[in-house]
């Protein structure tokens, strides 16, 4: 398990370099008292391990920017590729307090070594209300735009970004979808109309990861009871989902998602083991507890696909 005595651990995404991964997760100070807190003091903290088990705290990877900025609130969850010049990419949430509420978008910050990060000039991607619902909106308590992941074109055409966001029409308990931008260098992006419809049971679809295990396509989200659809709902906690896919960029089977865990366990992520073809471990943070909020990164658990489900231990 991956912790840390004087703060708390929640939202992670990790990348393998070599013979080492890389955790790069959010954490806010157990100084705050109230864990509801920490979502608007969140930096991203940075972690190396051979097995996935014992980590190694290293330098944080980044911090909110000064005001004014799209992410002089927080920094918040990602993702990261590496560009065939050798540079990584870390994709990231940037969150800003308006008058209005929270607004957030994504941002970008470049490495060499994934040691020491650099921000771009943000933010890269915004909602766009052409497609997606924004604060003006008023049917949701932010602007839901966020949760970064990264991905080469499937047909080598540039990158792709996959978005938490919310379609700008429906009922609003059920407009989440998966955003969608498209870049032909990782530097300038181009929003694009979401990759599925609302209407599907969620408000929204956090921390997305597209998956291709044992020959079968799925997508990993997460969603917990207070976001689900008033039906969707009825009879659970919500937690982590996986949902199927004809391919990374969908079509995704939202309607008949499996939930993976109960609300006590969320962000879950997969993880392919080094020097494997197609063995893999499912990680996720502890979440909810007899007390409330827990915090920390569980340990590697195996996950397996069987029959268009996914199958944990």
């Amino acid at each position: 398990m991956f912790s840390l005595p004087d703060s708390w651990v929640w939202d992670f995404w990790t990348v393998e370099d070599g013979d080492r991964y890389h955790l790069f997760f959010l954490y806010a100070s157990r100084a705050l008292h109230d864990p509801e807190a920490r979502h608007y003091r969140a930096s991203v903290g940075h972690a190396v391990s051979s097995d996935l088990v014992s980590w190694e705290r290293v330098a944080d990877a980044l911090v909110r920017s000064d005001a004014p900025a799209f992410d002089d609130l927080a920094t918040w969850t990602g993702s990261i590729i590496r560009h065939p010049d050798g540079t990584w990419f870390m994709f990231y949430t940037g969150a800003t307090m308006t008058p209005a509420g929270n607004v957030q978008s994504i941002g970008a910050a470049t490495s060499s070594d994934l040691m020491t990060w650099h921000k771009l000039p943000g933010p890269l991607v915004r909602a766009d209300a052409r497609w997606y619902e924004t604060l003006a909106d008023g049917m949701w308590h932010d602007e839901a735009f966020r949760d970064p992941w990264v991905l080469a074109d499937p047909d080598g055409n540039g990158w792709h970004l996959l978005i938490t966001a919310r379609a700008n029409h429906g009922a609003a308990d059920d407009r989440g979808v998966i955003g969608h931008a498209w870049s032909p260098d990782l530097l300038r992006w181009e929003l694009r109309p979401p990759l599925s419809e609302p209407g599907q049971g969620f408000g929204q679809q956090e921390v997305v990861q597209p998956l291709t295990m044992g020959g079968q396509d799925f997508l990993i989200f997460n969603c917990l009871g207070g976001d689900l659809s008033a039906q969707r709902r009825i009879g659970t906690t919500g937690g982590v989902w996986a949902a199927q896919a004809a391919g990374p960029l969908g079509p995704y089977d939202f309607a008949g998602a499996q939930l993976l865990t109960d609300s006590s366990q969320y962000v879950g992520k997969v993880v392919k083991l080094l020097g494997t073809d197609d063995d893999h471990v499912f990680l996720a943070f502890n979440n909810e507890g007899p007390d409330g909020f827990v915090g920390g990164i569980g340990d590697p658990r195996p996950i397996r696909a069987e029959a268009g489900r996914l199958v944990i231990g």
